[in-house]
């Protein structure tokens, strides 16, 4: 990962503001104080002149307001995270905010550990933007002198994204489809794929179940074609993320071997920018396959014990399995504040960082489920539980980004 310090400008028109997130963030060894503005326009102007990785933008200013500022910034210098800080926590101030480009958005005053996390992952984007653009610069250059432009113009293939829980009951599900929502786009098609065989809930969650399920691919893996994939998918329309559903009855999971589930994942990640794959508990012949060929595992834990200590138990067999940690996205599902077990004790204690919190709210998450809609599709996607499934889409691409600028950097070497 990036070893470089993260830059961060603060942007804030009250001083005592700017002094008490200075003397929070001295404390970081990853993060440097790049500078300070009192305004939106002098905000503007140092963004231009330092280059921060990450700027802490206030919204209400006295020139320029920080989702005007935010904007501008974010035209002039696309590879500068910002993260709103405002004591508005309306959901038009949100809405607005991400519009305009926004990485992030903290209700004031933050959590000190909830500001650090999010410094640290619009960070991690941050150095992944610059390295892209300086490999894109290279290749511009070198296509200059006469090298062929086929490798850098064609799209890279597809990414799978497995999300796993050793322990059941810690809301797997819920991220996975949620994550796929979050992640798919025009540009990035999104496929959401249910590993679970047995007893897989995706199409429920989704309120497709009843129709095609990875039974009709499994026997024909060796001749699949992209029309025929398209067909069978179940088509979600008011997401747009396609959906290939797990077998409707228990005993019809042994039909499906887990080379022939390697071979759809690896077919639809010539089709699809993103593969995102729910899994179960139990480390089956399938789910161990689809880690094995994944680009990131998002390991999902709660505050429970039980579920820390089998995500210990499961970080020391990856690295048994020779599963680079790099790949892993750690994320803490259903933080509540108000429990001593903090994403940074976790980090501490398994020697692998937090790198997102979704916080708890189970009024909205059991809503959704019964309903089959899930809340990254309604004005839920802006409160604090869809923030968290933000944050989860953005470290997942972070990482994504800074794993092929590694892996292109060891190529080259």
């Amino acid at each position: 990962m990036a070893a470089d310090k993260i830059r961060v400008l603060i942007v804030d028109d009250i001083a005592e503001t700017r002094e008490n997130v200075r003397k929070l963030l001295q404390f970081e060894s990853d993060v440097d104080v790049a500078g300070a503005a009192r305004s939106g326009k002098e905000g503007i102007q140092l963004a231009l002149e330092l280059d921060p990785d990450v700027i802490l933008m206030d919204i209400n200013m006295p020139d320029i307001d920080g989702i005007t500022a935010t904007e501008e910034i974010r035209q002039r210098s696309p590879h500068v995270q910002v993260v709103i800080l405002s004591v508005q926590g309306d959901q038009n101030y949100m809405r607005r905010a991400m519009l305009a480009g926004a990485r992030d958005f903290l209700t004031k005053p933050p959590m000190g550990d909830e500001l650090i996390s999010a410094i640290r992952r619009a960070g991690e984007m941050a150095h992944a933007e610059r390295a892209k653009g300086a490999k894109q610069l290279g290749v511009s250059s070198a296509s200059g002198a006469g090298a062929s432009m086929a490798s850098y113009s064609q799209p890279s293939k597809g990414k799978i994204v497995t999300v796993y829980s050793p322990k059941g009951g810690t809301g797997c599900t819920t991220l996975a489809v949620n994550l796929a929502i979050a992640l798919n786009n025009e540009d990035t098609r999104t496929v959401l794929v249910d590993a679970n065989l047995q007893f897989g809930d995706v199409a429920v969650f989704l309120n497709e179940q009843g129709k095609n399920t990875i039974l009709e691919l499994a026997p024909r893996v060796d001749e699949l074609e992209s029309d025929v994939v398209e067909d069978i998918l179940i088509k979600h329309d008011a997401s747009g993320v396609r959906v290939l559903a797990a077998p409707q009855r228990p005993e019809q999971a042994e039909k499906v071997s887990a080379d022939q589930f390697s071979k759809v994942l690896q077919f639809l990640q010539g089709m699809f920018a993103y593969v995102v794959v729910d899994t179960s508990p139990m480390l089956t012949d399938v789910i161990l396959a689809t880690i094995d060929i994944s680009d990131v595992i998002v390991l999902v834990t709660t505050q429970e014990i039980p579920a820390i200590k089998n995500c210990r138990l499961v970080l020391d067999l990856f690295k048994t399995m020779g599963v680079n940690k790099d790949r892993i996205v750690f994320a803490m599902n259903r933080y509540d504040k108000r429990i001593a077990i903090t994403p940074d004790r976790v980090s501490e204690n398994l020697k692998h960082e937090v790198s997102v919190s979704i916080p708890l709210d189970e009024k909205i998450v059991i809503t959704s489920v019964n309903r089959g809609v899930p809340f990254m599709m309604d004005n839920n996607k802006l409160q604090p539980v869809g923030r968290g499934i933000f944050s989860l889409a953005e470290a997942v691409r972070a990482r994504l980004s800074v794993l092929e600028v590694e892996s292109d950097a060891a190529i080259k070497r």
